[in-house]
């Protein structure tokens, strides 16, 4: 951290000026304070390498429900480091996409309830390595099998049945009262233990159509239904599903897919004339976005594209790439004409262009193969979305006093930047700006004595190369003596707790207050 006081200051003016002769190396103003004539410049050090394992931000690294628990621990060696590493410890969050039937296999049945369970394990697993978990529920069952549970439709649930010679492919209708009545009961079921932001990242909310991807989901037998039924019906049912989401989750943050023809029984084709409606729809009920075909430039074109930029820094963005290496797709024939066959590093890279030109928040570890090849292959890709997507947040510049009469009203200037290209997302919904900055006065033993929190600090509003500043007027009030200042981005619904990694190569408190100048309180 680099401390500047006024006679440093002075001292600096000749140089600063030859400086200004040559080129311009400060931003303007930044070296004078003129001001602040009772304040002393802090500049914490900027820190662009380490790993912020911050909300809604960074990869994530995906399970299946049926895994062994110790799945959470696999290593990859990555030749630029020298060692194994675990995918773990770059990751922010953990996502299981799982069938409906395999979290609630009997009616009244959680398994995640029930620590003997490999799904139970598992998320006791993430949550034992300090990692919140996001989830994906699937009901279609005609590529996957039975993924709805058998009890819905022993009671009465009405499905389609794509072919007779797999008579446990059911694929319920979503609009059916029976299908809903049970859906209803179990995504209820685990908000009562979900529904905490400590605990879960996000929820996938949608999960109709095949794989859960929000296309081709079906309402009808496709031989008998009409185009004007079919756009009744996915209405109907996709503000069922949002608004059972949207009231049951309110301190977790939502996504859905944006997809040219969400909801619809189609997987591809043109742009559906409801598309974009539905979409907002659910996005101003609170809905961030996520795509699951990063990369596959078949699906996702133009349209996703635009959509993207549409919403950028309004509502948080996930990827998750299309194509998979390890044997099941021929990733080769993509129409970019970029990947060559044998050579998953170049879909990798791909993912990751896209992944950049849509200003996403997270990226995906999936399982297997997929991941083995981010580290062994293209480790240098891992490091550069931890340092360059997503949000990445520090203050490069605080005015601070350092010495205050108790009672008397002083400045904090404090200028913040994001080196990242996505956004802090405080303004969704589930966050409803409860992320402030905040300041501290800490006695000789790093206790927090007093916070001092700016509420008209806004996070969301700060994007790559804009920085912003603010003047934030206090008053202390506490005995005569030493203290030292120390800054913080902090939950306010958590007693103004640190809450958020900043990108700052400093002194750290236990508790996460960043510590920047003595202060003496006369």
């Amino acid at each position: 951290m680099k401390i500047i006081n006024n006679k440093t200051m002075i001292s600096c003016v000749l140089a600063v000026f030859l400086c200004f002769s040559l080129y311009t190396c400060k931003e303007s103003n930044e070296n004078e304070n003129e001001n602040y004539p009772e304040a002393t410049l802090v500049k914490p050090k900027y820190n662009r390498i380490s790993t912020l394992h911050n909300p809604l931000n960074g990869w994530v690294m995906y399970a299946s429900a049926s895994a062994e628990d110790t799945y959470w621990d696999t290593e990859f060696y990555v030749a630029d480091l020298g060692k194994k590493v675990k995918a773990i410890d770059y990751a922010s969050a953990c996502y299981i996409r799982t069938s409906w039937a395999t979290m609630n296999p009997g009616d009244g049945v959680y398994a995640w309830r029930d620590p003997n369970t490999k799904v139970g394990k598992m998320i006791e697993g993430a949550r034992q390595r300090g990692k919140p978990i996001a989830f994906r529920f699937v009901v279609d069952g005609r590529d996957q099998g039975l993924n709805t549970p058998q009890f819905v439709f022993d009671n009465g649930a009405e499905y389609y049945l794509e072919n007779a010679s797999y008579p446990t492919r059911k694929t319920p209708y979503p609009q059916n009262p029976v299908f809903q009545q049970y859906y209803t009961k179990f995504i209820e079921a685990l908000a009562e233990d979900f529904n905490d932001p400590d605990r879960t990242a996000f929820i996938d909310a949608y999960g109709l159509g095949k794989w859960g991807e929000a296309h081709n989901v079906v309402y009808e037998d496709p031989n008998t239904s009409t185009g004007a039924n079919t756009e009744r019906l996915k209405r109907e049912v996709f503000e069922w599903i949002t608004n059972l989401y949207t009231r049951t989750f309110t301190e977790v943050p939502l996504v859905i897919n944006y997809h040219r023809v969400v909801g619809h029984p189609a997987s591809d084709g043109a742009l559906n004339e409801n598309t974009e409606e539905l979409l907002t729809m659910a996005i101003n009920k609170g809905y961030g976005l996520r795509q699951d075909a990063f990369g596959m430039t078949d699906y996702y074109k133009s349209w996703e594209k635009s959509f993207a930029k549409t919403w950028n820094y309004k509502r948080p963005i996930i990827m998750e790439g299309g194509w998979i290496t390890g044997g099941t797709h021929r990733y080769w024939i993509d129409p970019s004409g970029k990947y060559r066959e044998g050579h998953p590093e170049d879909v990798r890279q791909g993912e990751f262009d896209a992944s950049m030109d849509a200003h996403v928040n997270m990226m995906d570890f999936r399982v297997g193969n997929e991941t083995e090849t981010w580290f062994t292959l293209c480790f240098g890709l891992v490091q550069r979305f931890i340092s360059e997507g997503g949000y990445r947040l520090y203050p490069d510049q605080i005015y601070l006093p350092e010495n205050i009469s108790k009672g008397a009203e002083v400045t904090i200037s404090h200028r913040w930047r994001n080196m990242g290209w996505g956004y802090f997302p405080n303004n969704i919904p589930q966050w409803n700006y409860k992320y402030k900055v905040a300041f501290a006065l800490l006695d000789a033993d790093d206790n927090v004595k007093k916070i001092l929190v700016d509420t008209d600090s806004e996070p969301s509003n700060w994007l790559k190369d804009t920085p912003v500043s603010y003047d934030f007027k206090i008053t202390v009030d506490l005995p005569a003596g030493d203290y030292k200042w120390a800054v913080a981005i902090v939950d306010t619904k958590k007693d103004n707790q640190p809450a958020i990694q900043l990108a700052v190569s400093d002194d750290i408190t236990a508790e996460g207050w960043v510590k920047l100048l003595d202060v003496q309180v006369k």
